[in-house]
Parts: C-alpha cells; sequence; structure tokens
C-alpha cells in the first residue's frame, strides 16, 4: 500500500494524526512527517504498521472510534473531551476537529521568543495595558465549546477575556510559525476561524520562504508580504511598533538545518 492509498482512505475515515498513531503505535511525530511528506521513505517496520491499520487488520479500527475515551466521529468533539486527553498529549481542536500538535522545534521556538520579547518589550515601554501572550496557553476562540487552539504569540486587550485556564474569546492579535505539518491548518482553518472570531490582526511567519504574511482585519486591507530583511509595522499600534523581521532571519541562518521535532 502506497502512503498516497493511505492518505486517501485518511480523508475517507476522517482520521486524525493522533487516531492514526494511537491505533498503529508509530511515533506521533512520526506520523506527521510521513502524512506531511517530509519523511519520503519510512522504516519498514513503520509501515507495516501503518498498512496494518489501514487494511483493517487492527481491530480498533472502525469509522466511529475511541479516542482517549470518547466514542466520537471528528466534529464532535468538544472542550470537555479536549481536557480529557493525556497531559503529554499536544492538540487543537477547531469546529469539534482535533488536530494534533508536535513540539515546537528550536527553530519555531526561538522566533517566537524573540517575537514576544519585542512585542512585550513595547508594550512595557510604552506602558500600554494590552497582555503579550505565548504558547502553550488555551484559547477557546469562538467562546462556545467546539474550538480550543493556542496561538504561538498574542496580545490581548480585553481583560475581561482572561480565565484561570487560559483565554475565552478572541485575541487582538496573533502570530503563527509555519512549519510543514501546521502550514495548511494555520494558513486555511485558522485564518478563517480568527476571521471570524475577531482577530483584528493575524501574522503568519513563514521560515522556509522568509517571509511574513500580515492579514490587517480591522481594515480589512490584506495579504500583505514582506521579506525578513525589514522592519514590519503592526497595524493595531498603527506603525508604532516594529517588528524587527532581520532577527528572524539571522535565526533561520544559524540553524538552517534544524530538523522538524
Amino acid at each position: 500500500m502506497t502512503i498516497e492509498e493511505m492518505k486517501r482512505i485518511k480523508k475517507e475515515k476522517g482520521y486524525s494524526y493522533m487516531q492514526i498513531a494511537h491505533m498503529s503505535g508509530v511515533p506521533l511525530g512520526t506520523v506527521q512527517k510521513i502524512f506531511g511528506g517530509e519523511t519520503k521513505s519510512p522504516r519498514y517496520d513503520t509501515i507495516q504498521a501503518l498498512e496494518s491499520l489501514f487494511r483493517g487488520e487492527t481491530s480498533a479500527v472502525r469509522e466511529e472510534m475511541a479516542v482517549y475515551g470518547a466514542v466520537k466521529k471528528q466534529g464532535e468533539y468538544t472542550t470537555e473531551d479536549y481536557y480529557a486527553l493525556p497531559e503529554d498529549k499536544r492538540a487543537e481542536l477547531i469546529d469539534g476537529v482535533f488536530y494534533d500538535m508536535c513540539a515546537p522545534n528550536f527553530v519555531h521556538q526561538r522566533i517566537a521568543g524573540e517575537l514576544y520579547h519585542q512585542i512585550s518589550q513595547f508594550i512595557h515601554e510604552n506602558k500600554g495595558e494590552c497582555i503579550p501572550l505565548i504558547a502553550p496557553l488555551d484559547v477557546r476562540l469562538d467562546s462556545d465549546d467546539k474550538t480550543m487552539v493556542q496561538p504561538d504569540v498574542a496580545i490581548l486587550c480585553d481583560k475581561n477575556k482572561i480565565r484561570k485556564w487560559g483565554i475565552d474569546g478572541a485575541p487582538d492579535f496573533i502570530i503563527e510559525v509555519l512549519s510543514p505539518s501546521t502550514r495548511s491548518k494555520d494558513s486555511i482553518k485558522k485564518l478563517g476561524k480568527y476571521l471570524d472570531a475577531g482577530v483584528r490582526e493575524y501574522w503568519m511567519i513563514d521560515p522556509d520562504k522568509r517571509k511574513v504574511i500580515v492579514y490587517d482585519f480591522e481594515h480589512e486591507d490584506y495579504p500583505a508580504i514582506y521579506g525578513l530583511e525589514e522592519k514590519i509595522p503592526v497595524r493595531m499600534y498603527e506603525g508604532r511598533l516594529q517588528i524587527d523581521a532581520n532577527m528572524i532571519r539571522e535565526m533561520i541562518r544559524e540553524y538552517p538545518d534544524s530538523p522538524e521535532d
């Protein structure tokens, strides 16, 4: 069985990466790399385990599966199921669908940390009242029980949305650092969710293509695309805050071969 055939079955059944890993015994990170196209030639025993799953030879396979005790189809999961996941399992819940998350790689984390630092420094120096945030932090984006995300970096100005467990509602500003395993989700699924939820401004940092994509939802001005050799204005601060993207470029140059996870 080819990887493409497995992808077709995965789509038909609605399996998530987490479900595939749970039933096949293949590590989650490996599953994401294989189906994300990063791993071109998986090990023989890995292919055997996946083939056994997708050929229906694994007894746990069925259209409605138990994911850590919750027997539901994708699209039916809630925040109750989200909080029932084991502590070592990272996932986002979007419109009742679970999306698996690997721990961020070294460069990803450095980029997010640098962005948070620049934003935090600006807010502190200007005695701003908005709050800079960095993952991991639960954000119940629509204030309902079907979506829980963890943006890489965010700014929250409405303190009434703060809860002990995280943020209940949309932050004002969000940045996601793209990776091969999250690119589609961040640039398509989350883009629409953030717009609909009332996020004022959304940035996507693309380390592979060396660019930053900015969506200024508040002024309906998007997308704006920047390189990593310039300073990029944050629109919600009317350009008074400018992110030095050259710092990101230097981090990528320093660790060009950092693995995905």
